[in-house]
């Protein structure tokens, strides 16, 4: 059974409104997709692999992860064989947060608000 593009857009607003409801991060529509794409994407992901996914550069992927990272959603690991090499993975946080923005869209209600992690 698929959506209708009326079904699609309205899971979509109640997914948003789920989310600026409450005290969940206020993240903006770039922050949102690099979040879901580490979190819903095999990886590991790095600032260049991102960037190339969602076509932009590496200084607003770094920008977007920074700010992600301050709400500790995301976080940078170093690649124990490169050194060199930084990975972004999603935290504990940033998968509840994730989970929270799928409830509406599955039609399971709100739930209580993502908080910044302490």
């Amino acid at each position: 059974m698929s959506m209708t593009e009326r079904e699609a857009l309205n899971a979509l607003r109640a997914a948003f409104t789920a989310g600026v409801s409450g005290a969940a991060p206020d993240l903006t529509a770039r922050q949102s997709a690099l979040l879901l794409t580490v979190g819903l994407s095999a990886g590991p992901h790095t600032v260049r692999g991102l960037a190339a996914e969602l076509d932009v550069s590496k200084p607003v992927i770094s920008r977007a992860v920074d700010r992600l990272e301050a709400l500790c959603l995301v976080r940078r690991v170093r690649d124990e064989r490169d050194l060199r090499s930084v990975f972004i993975e999603r935290t504990p946080a940033g998968s509840a947060f994730l989970r929270a923005m799928a409830r509406p869209i599955l039609g399971l209600g709100r739930t209580k608000p993502v908080k910044k992690a302490a």
